[in-house]
């Protein structure tokens, strides 16, 4: 028998950047919020402390902070013509769970979309003709402008308290930061931090090629901050522990140690942890989710939640899947291309390479995830695509700092993965290996979708959702394109040796690859390519705002986590200034 529970003002189904950020502009505006959270609470003061947070094996390689595969899961295949099958251990991406999501192991890095990426499929019909995009690239417009969400970007990397070298600040170039970069009202709020030694050597090499190399923009406080929540952030200590684990400083900005320490205090404000939602109850004739229905994992109990406002805050794949279990929006069919919800799912297409110095010590060990040198001269429009067969690209970066003793040990290629050889390989190299990577967009296409499986049930008898995803060929000639540019600033720093390390052509989720999932409930201006308006407010659910990832109409070349926490911010004062004034579509198709 379900309990229902008392009406409140919103609900958020999901507690990570998004949630965290929506249940607080709303409490602030005077909204009653309930968090429902289907993993446990995480506290930084009590779960992120010495000597139990620096636990590589726990953490690291058990994924004690990620997605519970035993009571639910995604199945996966790679064509539309094949069969998913569950993954029973995730592996290629890391969606994390209970509160502060997958913010809390991110490496932090904090990046901005290009102006031009707000417009992709404009400024690619207008550079390169109406006929360039193929039939299959399924790109849109963003239905907001960089100028637009610039405040709110700004807004984040304040709350973050993020370090990095401005390049374009009020459209003056800056020499040393991102001169590719949008303009920023203001510069980072905090110096970057510290450089290795191999991204010293790779930003010289680059330098010397005519490239524009900088500091990488990092959610980590190179010193101690204090936000605009009055919250303060310790500085990086370089610990050696980052990528998978939490920060025991607080210098990594989590939604955990910039935003719920305020959060918790406000009596308007209600967690529940270990709660999982199973459905959104739908009334489509007045097009309004009236309550979400929820199982308490600590008891079993079921309830309903009914709420003036739901928002939807979980990671890509459960945002998904919550709107195809409601019937809210028609789902994608890649056969006819008609649908919305699941099309244009998009990935992260990256690729790296190693490279020796055997007479550098490079201290790997020493550093955060974090401390990288970029260059981005060849991502999104940044250069001209004229005859190369593919658009898009990426940012290049030498990321050598933060190997761990268990997970950074780099060898070079051939090199036996277990027994007395590798132990030497990896005595011999471990100070003096270089590790790059580069982070290419991928452009959505027709064929990649998300779907619910017909077969596979999650823990609590629900559909799973099927993901089918292979990158097009204009993903690999992209990553090709950027691996070649590595090549030759790798050649510049002069190795004893070096390997790169392409993608395969058939991708699979097994070796891991980055959490950049994006799409499936897409923003735009039209409800036949789109799920949410500009406001990120449901076409066919007036009261429903879906958060995070999920809206990206198509991947670009940056980590997604900077844009996700901007668009909450701009959804919130639509919510807050015009929603609240008069309910009903912000937006009319």
């Amino acid at each position: 028998m379900v309990t229902r529970l008392k009406d409140v003002d919103a609900v958020t189904v999901g507690l990570g950047w998004t949630g965290a950020i929506m249940a607080r502009e709303l409490t602030k505006a005077g909204l009653n919020v309930v968090s429902l959270e289907r993993g446990p609470d995480r506290v930084p003061g009590e779960d992120f402390i010495l000597p139990t947070v620096r636990d590589e094996v726990r953490y690291g390689q058990r994924l004690e902070l990620m997605m519970d595969n035993s009571i639910d899961t995604l199945t996966f295949r790679n064509f539309g013509n094949e069969r998913a099958l569950p993954i029973r251990r995730i592996g290629a991406f890391l969606p994390g769970e209970g509160v502060g999501g997958s913010g809390i192991h991110w490496g932090a890095l904090h990046w901005r979309n290009l102006p031009s990426d707000f417009r992709i499929r404009s400024a690619i019909t207008e550079r390169y003709g109406a006929k360039a995009i193929p039939n299959d690239m399924t790109i849109q417009d963003w239905p907001v402008s960089y100028d637009e969400i610039e405040p709110f970007y700004d807004k984040f990397d304040k709350i973050c308290g993020v370090s990095g070298q401005a390049g374009n600040v009020r459209g003056k170039k800056i020499d040393g930061g991102n001169i590719f970069e949008g303009p920023r009202a203001n510069a980072y709020p905090n110096e970057p931090i510290k450089s290795s030694n191999a991204a010293l050597m790779y930003a010289a090499a680059a330098k010397s090629l005519g490239y524009h190399p900088f500091p990488a923009p990092v959610a980590i406080a190179s010193a101690p901050y204090a936000n605009a929540e009055g919250v303060t952030l310790g500085a990086c200590e370089y610990c050696g522990y980052c990528n998978r684990i939490a920060c025991e400083t607080n210098a990594k900005a989590s939604a955990n140690s910039t935003i719920m320490p305020a959060l918790r205090l406000d009596p308007k404000f209600e967690l529940r942890p270990r709660c999982f939602v199973t459905k959104l109850n739908y009334d489509k004739a007045a097009k309004r989710v009236v309550s979400v229905t929820y199982t308490d994992m600590r008891n079993g109990e079921e309830y309903e939640q009914p709420a003036g406002i739901v928002v939807l805050s979980s990671f890509v794949f459960g945002n998904v899947q919550q709107l195809l279990l409601a019937g809210i929006g028609e789902p994608y069919d890649p056969a006819t291309g008609n649908g919305v919800v699941g099309r244009n799912y998009a990935y992260q297409f990256e690729a790296g390479a190693a490279a020796f110095f055997p007479d550098k010590e490079l201290n790997p060990y020493w550093g955060s995830a974090g401390m990288s040198v970029c260059i981005d001269d060849f991502n999104g429009e940044n250069f001209d695509h004229g005859g190369l067969g593919f658009f898009g690209g990426g940012y290049i970066q030498c990321n050598t700092a933060g190997a761990p003793p268990i997970a950074g040990r780099t060898v070079p290629h051939g090199t036996p993965e277990w027994g007395s050889e590798w132990k030497r390989a990896t005595v011999k190299w471990y100070h003096h290996a270089a590790r790059f990577n580069t982070q290419g967009s991928v452009y959505a296409n027709r064929a990649n979708f998300m779907d619910l499986d017909p077969t596979y049930k999650d823990a609590l008898g629900r559909p799973l959702i099927r993901l089918t995803y292979n990158p097009p060929e204009n993903e690999f000639k992209m990553s090709a394109f950027l691996l070649a540019k590595l090549e030759g600033v790798i050649k510049a720093m002069n190795p004893s040796s070096y390997d790169l390390h392409p993608r395969p052509k058939t991708f699979t989720v097994v070796p891991y690859q980055s959490t950049h999932n994006t799409g499936g409930t897409v923003m735009g201006t039209d409800p036949k390519t789109s799920v949410v308006n500009r406001y990120l407010q449901a076409w066919d659910a007036h009261n429903l705002f879906i958060q995070g990832a999920s809206v990206f109409p198509q991947q670009h070349g940056y980590n997604p986590t900077g844009t996700v926490g901007a668009l909450a911010y701009w959804s919130a004062v639509a919510i807050t200034q015009n929603y609240l004034k008069n309910p009903g579509p912000l937006v009319h198709a």
